[in-house]
């Protein structure tokens, strides 16, 4: 059947073949689009979550009182003053005139307030060797950090002074100014940096300089008008800078994804001798189709974000649904209008080394090695499941054993950076002092005997009841009728102490005490509050999310492949490479096997947020694969191959894309790695691996063997379920001499 007899239909067809018709209208269109969403979203300006705001239950309760009450809480800021040895206490001489130099140098920069002497505050440890100067930053505590240097610089001059002492400054605002230090370029150097690593792999898989670049463009402007978007939608869902990090990474990932399936699909029908025009429109109808199925696939799986009710997670959802979105309109409008403008030009800039090498080995030696490894795959498809799988529930093994936490500021940081020593003597002096709880209480009269006397039973009892072991603070606000009560708790830095003593002042002490006034709120929050009520909204979530991501990838791929058996096998392959991703994780980063290797030893544990996180994306993400493979392989299906030659010609057809595209994902996830924040390692190293295991073992053995196992029951759609919509396509015939020559492992440029 000849170029003319090509048919094609559906949605992406049909705007590849608009796009390809009205090339510089879909360019300009894009262009516009582009300018118009970075533009708007600058004018409105980026809402960022409120942390106060983003819980539910008691922290929002308490954060909710505040906003009502018109309360501003500054950021507080304090001194820890210590002897070295057991020498020097605080009644001695020397101590009271070093606490003397840091009171008064702190009140001289005229940045501070409230500051008040461990004397008066009675903020002096048991053992008489350190004692507390607290203050808190003049104006609004999210800018604190920008005017803390001088205070620093103040405490620094009183250490000069007293060296025989230990004087160190921690808060809010000089934490933030140490992580900044420290950390400030890490996330930017990995973004800059994902770029270049991509164009890299891309020159060496095409060897022309202008075909690498339309996929970094695509993903680049698609990133960019999402970044608009954010601005806009964030009025209605808040974002973050955490968000925007994920929107970059599932940008860059589907961007050059997507772009590589349309390119490589008409690279290869041109070079099968079809013309320009039916090479496009054979690839609009079929990778554009995958693309379209991959993309509905990801944002079904990025919304599943949305059900924790996580305003941090909603947040990353929103952004990676809204980039994938617009990276998939991009490659089936602006792309194929890009390749109808260029033509043979998008060979131009060939790398003369690297285009020898294209030309001599076509797609790449992936294809190569993946059509030996397939000889063996389908020679022995029962043998390959059995120790595929058996290899990869050997991985995922470790994860039954998985122990998830808020990771601590030594674990999340490490303990050489100065401000987390100072922060673990403060502790060790002070359990909880630097990180108390707060009860924010609310009554229609703070000043009635009854709340006076809860406040001071309230007080007395959290001490008694080894809850804490004080000093409670309490600062009313009269004319809101709030006060603010501080409880260090005992456990300090210790997440499962600190809760218990948490748990033991909401359900003992506040029933006891406050819970007696009538009308009279008091929720507790705070650091060790929020991070318990995160975990505890977080794994109430964890099913609604599993259920939904599963029950509508497994419904999409169901009515995009009208196979029962497709559907099901996607699933189920899917939850594997998740499983031993999660088996990777627990070995490395909660066992410590290699973790030396990528600076992670002694964390212990995995970061709470994160395995249902890898989840949401890597199931989303694995879907580009596999939906890309098994279109490939129903397409020669439904050609008239046989399923083995069907699964044959999809796999290797597919293996040199697949494997650059993998390459990309693993080498940018993998610069996520190397930052210097534990949780961003877990999160870099969990994508890399399971991205890696997801088109490797997966796609190259696992579901060719499965499919070839399943034989003919691969297409299998009970009568009951024909009734659902058909969103399948027509694949265009292939031409019967042309069909030989690529049946088995032929290179082609990808």
């Amino acid at each position: 059947m000849g170029n003319r007899d090509v048919r094609v239909r559906g949605l992406a067809a049909r705007a590849g073949g608009w796009s390809a018709r009205h090339r510089w209208a879909a360019v300009g269109i894009w262009v516009l689009f582009v300018v118009l969403a970075m533009g708007l979203g600058s004018a409105a300006g980026r809402v960022d979550v409120d942390e106060g705001n983003q819980l539910k239950g008691e922290t929002h309760t308490a954060a909710q009182i505040i906003d009502d009450a018109g309360i501003k809480q500054p950021a507080g800021e304090t001194v820890l003053i210590q002897s070295k040895d057991a020498t020097a206490t605080a009644t001695g001489s020397e101590f009271r005139a070093a606490v003397a130099d840091v009171l008064k140098a702190v009140e001289g920069t005229g940045e501070v307030t409230a500051v008040t002497s461990p004397y008066d505050t009675h903020t002096i440890s048991r053992d008489g060797r350190s004692a507390l100067v607290q203050f808190d930053m003049r104006g609004d505590a999210k800018t604190a950090v920008n005017r803390v240097e001088p205070v620093l610089n103040a405490v620094a001059g009183a250490q000069k002074a007293h060296g025989s002492l230990r004087i160190e400054e921690i808060g809010g605002a000089s934490m933030q100014k140490q992580y900044k230090d420290a950390f400030g370029d890490d996330f930017q150097q990995a973004e800059y940096s994902a770029v270049p690593v991509a164009l890299g792999i891309l020159l060496i898989a095409f060897g022309a300089l202008v075909a690498a670049l339309l996929p970094v463009a695509l993903a680049i402007t698609a990133i960019m008008a999402t970044m608009g978007l954010m601005g806009l939608v964030s009025h209605l869902q808040p974002m973050s800078d955490t968000a925007n990090s994920v929107m970059l990474l599932v940008g860059m990932a589907v961007g050059v994804d997507y772009c590589l399936f349309y390119l490589r699909r008409e690279r290869e029908e041109r070079l099968a001798g079809r013309d320009a025009g039916t090479a496009l429109r054979i690839a609009a109808a079929t990778s554009g189709r995958a693309i379209i199925v991959s993309g509905v696939t990801v944002c079904v799986a990025m919304a599943g974000m949305l059900f924790t009710g996580l305003a941090q997670f909603e947040a990353m959802g929103l952004a990676s649904l809204m980039v994938v979105a617009v990276a998939m309109v991009g490659s089936v409008t602006v792309l194929p209008a890009l390749l109808s403008l260029l033509g043979e030009r998008v060979e131009k800039g060939r790398i003369p080394f690297l285009a020898r090498r294209s030309r001599k080995h076509g797609a790449n030696e992936g294809s190569r090695f993946w059509t030996a490894v397939l000889r063996g795959v389908l020679a022995r498809p029962l043998v390959s499941v059995a120790v595929a799988a058996g290899v990869l529930l050997a991985i995922a093994a470790p994860a039954l054993g998985m122990k998830t936490q808020q990771l601590t500021l030594d674990q999340e940081f490490g303990k050489s950076l100065p401000i987390v020593q100072t922060y673990d003597r403060v502790n060790e002096a002070f359990p909880g002092g630097s990180e108390p709880a707060q009860v924010v209480v609310k009554a229609k009269d703070i000043n009635a005997p009854e709340v006076r006397q809860a406040l001071a039973d309230f007080k007395r009892q959290a001490i008694a009841s080894g809850a804490s072991r004080g000093p409670v603070g309490i600062r009313l606000h009269d004319g809101q009728n709030v006060a603010l009560v501080s409880v260090p708790l005992v456990g300090g830095s210790d997440m499962d102490r600190a809760v218990k003593s948490l748990d033991k002042l909401r359900d003992e002490v506040r029933p006891a005490t406050l819970g007696k006034v009538d009308g009279l709120q008091a929720p507790i929050t705070g650091q060790v509050a929020g991070n318990h009520d995160f975990n505890d909204q977080l794994l109430g979530s964890v099913v609604p999310v599993f259920a939904f991501v599963v029950v509508f990838a497994f419904l999409l791929m169901l009515l995009s492949f009208r196979s029962l058996t497709v559907a099901l096998t996607s699933i189920v392959l899917n939850l594997l490479s998740v499983g031993a991703a999660y088996g990777i994780l627990v070995a490395v980063f909660q066992h410590g096997w290699g973790a030396s290797l990528v600076g992670a030893a002694g964390v212990g544990a995995i970061v709470t947020w994160l395995p249902l996180f890898l989840f949401v994306i890597l199931f989303g993400l694995s879907m580009d694969y596999h939906v890309f493979v098994v279109s490939r392989i129903r397409e020669a299906r439904m050609r008239g191959r046989t399923t083995t030659e069907a699964i044959r010609h999809g796999v290797v057809t597919t293996a040199g894309v697949v494997t650059s595209a993998a390459v990309i994902m693993v080498a940018v996830f993998a610069i996520f790695g190397t930052l210097s924040m534990q949780s961003m390692k877990q999160m870099g190293v969990g994508l890399a691996a399971a991205v890696l295991i997801d088109a490797t073992v997966i796609r190259g053995v696992l579901l060719p063997a499965v499919m070839a196992l399943l034989g003919e029951r691969n297409w299998y759609l009970p009568k009951w379920l024909h009734r659902l919509p058909d969103l399948t396509h027509d694949e265009s015939p292939e031409p019967a001499a042309a069909q030989p020559a690529r049946e088995e492992g032929e290179r082609l440029p990808v």
